[in-house]
């Protein structure tokens, strides 16, 4: 847990006084049965009403003191397991921010959530007990054997024989139960999963009516986290019998021994009273850290998931050199294949964009266009071969300045929730409104953000659902726009554009006062044949290059696809 330490460093002081005033509280707790014992033996046996008045006097100040203490300390407890909690979630999420594409990929989205949520407050909840018993607990235990030799040695052998047992029966259960604790952090993590997709592929499962199936799958995940969840429980539900029949056969021995000792005068009621009143807080402190550390072990298994997160390195490095002046972008026989796949993705490319320049992508589905794109940025690394921009290797330059020259517009048009203004700042937040109404008249947006009651103020819910497709696709390109980038990306996001407002848009980027060099990325002919030149990609592999013209000529592939779209009905723009 080294790794994690450097968070609750801050907050040493609170984790030095939230123990400290708990064994204050613990030792206001422990003279209580003293003074019960000559509350009995002086008052009660003395029919002394005086002293039994001034005693109780003292039971209440010890109650009023240990309740502060207990209150205090419970602040401080809190203030550092919180603040613990808020730096290690804020590290992580920024942690999480800053992994390649496949660094995540390899982690899982819903592990990730899972540690990021569950996992923190898990590991919060562990130190806020921790601090508030863990250091309580073993004071009240060994100080009430204290006490009770204190009290009468010869019967307080009886607990010097009982706190070892029942420490060897706390460890062993919390030697079995750590690991079992993970397993059922790694079927939650599967759980997670499958609700993730449920809800991501939710209109997917009603229209193919796979409902039912869906909700076997999710009792089978659900039955498997159950199990291990009823495994673990039944070893940590052995801490409480075990400790309450050891301590009872120790509580039945210590009433044998007392009444012998107390008939033959060599020990008086009050003294039992206080031998037993110490057994019974022997027994509420061992119950409670049986408890906390079923508690702590769960802390321990998240806390260990965090860290793995934390200690995962990207597989990205990043480069110190500056953008280039001259963007042109040069892919120099270049491979790449995903994270556990079998087949490259990318084959032995080659090809050269110059600035200004439009280039198109085409290809059936799984030829590899997402994935050259996807290099450009450095959402990935290739595997084999170099990609240059303005003759500086990409590994070199810094991601910043990669990332900010680069705008892409994804396959998926994915919004935030806020108002339209708040997503177009995702592309540059100092952007005016006069910058981006310019951005939404070339993306073709323009029109119905005018009819929309609050304009750019217009509320975005989650994702954009509450626009259309075809809204949302503009959107997005939109909110690339206002970044005025030096290479723009589009992959596949005008699908749902009808094929005039497919071709104002396209236009209008050709006519952009900045010029950037575009690549698009599209299934229809239409959307890239006035191109200055198209890429076409089969398996991973460049088919053919050239303009729509040449290509007509000389590729295979381009024109079968050529044939079947505009030959057959599907138009051209």
């Amino acid at each position: 847990m080294k790794r994690l330490a450097p968070y609750i460093k801050p907050y040493r002081k609170e984790c030095v006084i939230a123990p400290l005033l708990k064994c204050m509280e613990a030792l206001m707790d422990l003279f209580v049965p003293l003074v019960m014992a000559d509350l009995v033996d002086i008052g009660i046996r003395g029919n002394n009403p005086s002293y039994i008045w001034r005693v109780s006097l003292i039971l209440f100040a010890l109650a009023l003191a240990g309740l502060g203490f207990s209150v205090i300390a419970q602040w401080f407890a809190a203030k550092a397991a919180t603040g613990f909690a808020s730096g290690l979630r804020r590290d992580t999420f920024r942690h999480i921010q800053s992994l390649s594409f496949q660094s995540a990929d390899k982690l899982g989205t819903d592990t990730l959530i899972t540690r990021l949520t569950a996992d923190i407050n898990q590991t919060q909840n562990g130190i806020n007990m921790g601090l508030r018993l863990l250091l309580r607990s073993p004071f009240i235990v060994f100080g009430a054997m204290i006490m009770a030799f204190r009290v009468d040695v010869p019967s307080a052998w009886i607990f010097a024989v009982t706190i070892p047992v029942l420490a060897i029966i706390v460890y062993g259960i919390m030697w079995i139960t750590i690991p079992l604790y993970k397993k059922v952090q790694q079927e939650l993590d599967q759980v997670v999963k499958g609700t993730r997709e449920n809800l991501t592929g939710v209109r997917v499962i009603r229209a193919f009516r796979l409902q039912e199936k869906e909700k076997m799958s999710f009792e089978e995940r659900t039955e498997l986290l159950s199990l291990a969840a009823e495994k673990v429980g039944r070893f940590s539900a052995l801490t409480n019998p075990l400790t309450y029949v050891i301590i009872n056969l120790a509580t039945a021995y210590l009433l044998y021994v007392g009444a012998v000792r107390v008939e033959i005068g060599s020990l008086t009621q009050g003294q039992v009273i206080a031998l037993l009143n110490y057994m019974a807080q022997i027994l509420v402190e061992l119950v409670k850290l049986a408890n906390l550390i079923v508690t702590l072990t769960k802390a321990a298994a998240s806390a260990g998931r965090v860290e793995s997160v934390l200690l995962t390195e990207t597989d990205m490095k990043d480069g110190a050199r500056p953008f280039p002046d001259d963007s042109a972008i040069c892919f120099d026989n270049v491979s790449f294949t995903y994270q556990g796949a079998l087949e490259p993705s990318i084959k032995n490319l080659s090809f050269k964009a110059m600035p200004g320049e439009t280039i198109g992508i085409i290809g059936g589905t799984g030829s590899g266009k997402t994935s050259l794109v996807n290099l450009i940025p450095r959402y990935y690394d290739a595997t084999e071969g170099t990609i240059t921009i303005g003759g500086e290797d990409i590994r070199s330059l810094k991601l910043s300045d990669v990332r900010s020259k680069i705008a892409t517009v994804l396959q998926k048009s994915l919004l935030f929730r806020g108002t339209i203004r708040d997503n177009m700042h995702y592309g540059d937040q100092n952007a005016s409104d006069e910058a981006i109404w310019k951005a939404l008249e070339d993306a073709q947006a323009a029109d119905f953000v005018r009819e929309k009651p609050e304009g750019l103020s217009e509320p975005v819910e989650q994702g954009g659902r509450n626009l259309s497709g075809g809204q949302r696709q503009r959107l997005c390109i939109a909110r690339a726009l206002v970044r005025k980038p030096e290479i723009l990306i589009l992959d596949d996001s005008t699908s749902a554009l009808d094929f005039a407002t497919d071709a104002r848009l396209r236009h209008a980027i050709k006519d952009l006062p900045y010029k950037p060099t575009t690549f698009i990325v599209s299934q229809r002919v239409s959307s890239i044949m006035y191109a200055d030149r198209i890429l076409v990609l089969d398996d991973g592999r460049l088919a053919g290059a050239g303009t729509h013209e040449e290509l007509l000529s000389s590729c295979r592939i381009y024109q079968e696809i050529y044939d079947s779209q505009v030959k057959k009905g599907a138009g051209r723009s």
